[in-house]
């Protein structure tokens, strides 16, 4: 298995093979908690007007969402593990947006399988890459609003890269390490309201899911995350 790591729009591009991509703080942990929680399908997009679009089109979707990590003007909820677990999304449809994420899953066109990347299904991931046996696997890091590389998404990356080639990994010491992360500030600041404290244990509850999110096939807009159990 030849595995490689890249980095944001552009490495997402260039993956081939089984493309995984991360986005711990918070997208793809959002994801995984939305599912969790019983919602019916997650749809990423890009784009915010291919959001509000297919809210206009479909009133009962809700819209999840974040620019600069705050929520998006006229969206029902923002980019929050915490908020998701205090709403009832059961058998609800949710179009996703984000700065980071939800860009790199609708970028990795080339690849044969897509999956979303977080630290809450890291072992669910790497069965799920196993079972497959690629040959090739793209592990694609999308770091801070897919601009700038991130404490979280490259831990993530070397948790997975080191267990899909047998290594021993430690997790026990992972929210320890982001604890004083750049990226981890905001939750601890009683001032960024959009991103509160439960966020950070959140989506630092390393193998907390036994299932992976796998990309749909369609046109943007109309792929999906496909929720799949181990």
């Amino acid at each position: 298995m030849q595995i490689e790591v890249l980095d944001f729009v552009e490495g997402a591009r260039k993956a081939r093979g089984v493309a995984v991509v991360i986005d711990v703080f918070r997208a793809f942990s959002v994801a995984c908690y939305a599912y969790a929680r019983g919602a019916k399908r997650v749809i990423p997009v890009a784009e915010l007007d291919k959001a509000l679009a297919l809210k206009r089109e479909h009133p009962e979707y809700l819209t999840i969402g974040e620019r600069g990590g705050k929520k998006v003007d006229g969206f029902d909820f923002g980019n929050s593990p915490t908020e998701i677990s205090e709403i009832d999304v059961r058998g609800r449809t949710i179009v996703h947006t984000t700065s980071a994420g939800t860009q790199g899953l609708t970028n990795a066109s080339q690849a044969d399988v897509v999956l979303t990347g977080s630290l809450v299904n890291a072992a669910a991931i790497c069965a799920y890459i196993e079972a497959l046996k690629p040959e090739r696997v793209s592990i694609v890091r999308m770091g801070k609003e897919a601009k700038e590389r991130s404490a979280e998404d490259d831990l993530c990356a070397e948790v997975l890269r080191g267990r899909l080639s047998g290594e021993g990994v430690d997790v026990s010491t992972v929210r320890e390490r982001l604890r004083s992360c750049p990226a981890a500030k905001k939750f601890f600041d009683p001032a960024a309201t959009w991103a509160p404290e439960g966020d950070f244990n959140l989506c630092t509850d390393v193998d907390r899911f036994g299932f992976v999110l796998r990309l749909s096939n369609g046109t943007p807009g109309s792929a999906y995350l496909e929720k799949i159990n181990l």
